[in-house]
């Protein structure tokens, strides 16, 4: 694989990675993954295997020990993997690194970078982002969180919740309000916490989906963090954290239309299998025509992640830009949710159980519609975006 420059990674380079992440799905993880929801959280182990292969690094400066890639590689093994890996947790606990480190890079020292980023890439660590607190949601603006300079060191009190890896990350890239004076987003800075730190303190959290996922409610009492672990200047981290958003918003696309194409592989290979009536489910016109709805769906999302991810390759990433990101992130997982649905409906019986891909898709479905940017924030995002 090519390893210089993102710009010279070729078809031959996207087409070796794709074959790489089908079997680590196929050996690694399909294997596994009823063992690791029972446990409610991947091994370690994982983590390695992954590095080993090269694909936590993916999108990574050379330099710090990652292969620089463009979107549209970072994105085939998005939806790559979500196709035949078929976990949703398995994707947001393994790649957290992926919303945690973007802006340690772009805006963390390179003293800082040469600390937490390598030993992430290596498998060794797991970084992860903290922006939501209770009761606070999308309104990132009115976060609460404080950290008081004292010297050369922030004092962090407060707490965040919904934290993707929060029970067992290193290192926690984590939204404080830095100006107690300032209670909007210009009162907002971003800040690399040591998670061994004394005053951190982590609930695990039940959900509905993605059950081998670490989720956390993080609390903070008396953190101490140095100031040198503080990302750009103070009061710019509301910027950095819109600005992370949208590659978080673009990679979920990607994986949302993995998963639709998961739940219509596992349809399709039912629908011949299954007997009824003397027939093959496929032989009924009424699920024939259910899996072109699905096929449908999934071909309108894949032209418009191609489109999309093309224009952020080309560096094409204005207003126009951030709106179709938006527009697309709904899209995609509206249609993830369609496919889910009827692959639940036409597995019968089967898809209610636990165990098939679909069942565990159509679970973690609403997740995808809220994590990220809900639904109704995407849509008026992309208004504004669009001048209306």
């Amino acid at each position: 694989m090519t390893t210089d420059t993102a710009n010279h990674f070729e078809a031959a380079d996207l087409q070796a990675l794709v074959d790489t992440v089908r079997r680590f799905a196929l050996e690694h993880v399909r294997p596994n993954l009823d063992t690791w929801e029972a446990a409610g959280e991947i091994p370690r182990v994982l983590y390695r295997e992954a590095a080993d292969l090269g694909l936590l690094g993916l999108g990574y400066p050379e330099h710090l020990g990652g292969t620089p890639a463009p979107w549209r590689a970072r994105n085939a093994l998005s939806q790559t993997l979500a196709r035949h890996g078929t976990s949703g947790g398995l994707m947001a606990s393994l790649f957290s690194l992926n919303i945690g480190l973007p802006p340690v890079l772009a805006h963390g020292s390179p003293e800082l970078q040469a600390e937490v980023v390598p030993p992430v890439l290596r498998g060794g660590q797991i970084a992860a982002l903290g922006i939501t607190e209770p009761g606070g949601g999308s309104d990132v603006a009115a976060l609460r969180t404080t950290a008081r300079r004292e010297g050369d060191e922030y004092v962090i009190d407060g707490e965040k919740v919904f934290i993707t890896s929060g029970m067992r990350c290193d290192w926690l890239t984590l939204a404080v309000r830095t100006d107690a004076g300032n209670k909007g987003a210009s009162g907002i800075s971003m800040v690399v916490v040591p998670m061994d730190r004394p005053g951190v303190t982590r609930s695990a959290l039940q959900k509905m989906g993605w059950h081998c996922s670490d989720t956390a409610h993080l609390r903070f009492d008396g953190v101490r963090v140095p100031v040198r672990h503080r990302l750009g200047e103070e009061g710019a981290g509301f910027r950095m954290i819109m600005g992370n958003f949208n590659g978080e918003r673009l990679a979920m696309s990607a994986m949302a239309l993995g998963f639709a194409q998961a739940c219509y592989d596992e349809a399709l290979d039912w629908a011949r299998q299954r007997q009824t009536f003397g027939a093959p489910l496929i032989e009924r016109q009424v699920i024939r025509h259910k899996l072109m709805d699905m096929r449908m769906r999934i071909e309108s999302t894949q032209a418009w992640v191609d489109a999309v991810t093309a224009r952020a390759d080309a560096g094409d990433t204005g207003a126009d830009w951030v709106s179709h990101v938006c527009l697309l992130k709904n899209h995609a997982t509206q249609a993830m949710q369609f496919c889910a649905d009827a692959a639940v409906q036409i597995l019968g019986g089967m898809g209610f159980m636990r165990g098939t891909a679909s069942e565990r898709i159509y679970r973690e479905v609403k997740v995808m519609m809220i994590g990220g940017g809900a639904e109704e924030i995407m849509k008026e995002l992309a208004a504004r975006q669009s001048g209306l």
